[in-house]
């Protein structure tokens, strides 16, 4: 392997641990939310695509929370957020576009949910 492509697939694994991260805080705000108000309760969470410096926020409920979570190489991430080198969109409203990991990415993503869950 080359020098470039290495770098490629560091790349990819660093994306997709950063939309692990993102994931990981958003499934305990997720819990505390449906414990305390209910399945149908609307509550934010961070975008989860790979930009350590988003800091932006997506309005949905713990059902479609979970619903997109259910595939541990899906991501939940806003319009325009979603990285077409290393995912595809699997499902686009006008609040959130989820994604599908693929390749190096979608293999970290998967191992990052077995560890924490």
């Amino acid at each position: 392997m080359c020098v470039l492509e290495f770098r490629a697939v560091e790349r990819e694994e660093r994306r997709g641990a950063n939309e692990a991260y993102f994931r990981e805080v958003n499934e305990r705000v997720e819990e505390q939310v449906k414990d305390l108000a209910g399945s149908d309760a609307v509550f934010n969470i961070l975008c989860e695509c790979s930009d350590l410096t988003c800091s932006r926020r997506i309005a949905l409920t713990p059902d479609e929370y979970e619903s997109a979570h259910e595939d541990p190489r899906q991501f939940i991430v806003l319009p325009g957020h979603a990285e077409a080198g290393i995912e595809d969109s699997v499902v686009t409203t006008d609040r959130f576009v989820i994604v599908r990991k693929r390749g190096r990415a979608g293999e970290v993503a998967e191992d990052a949910a077995q560890e924490s869950g």
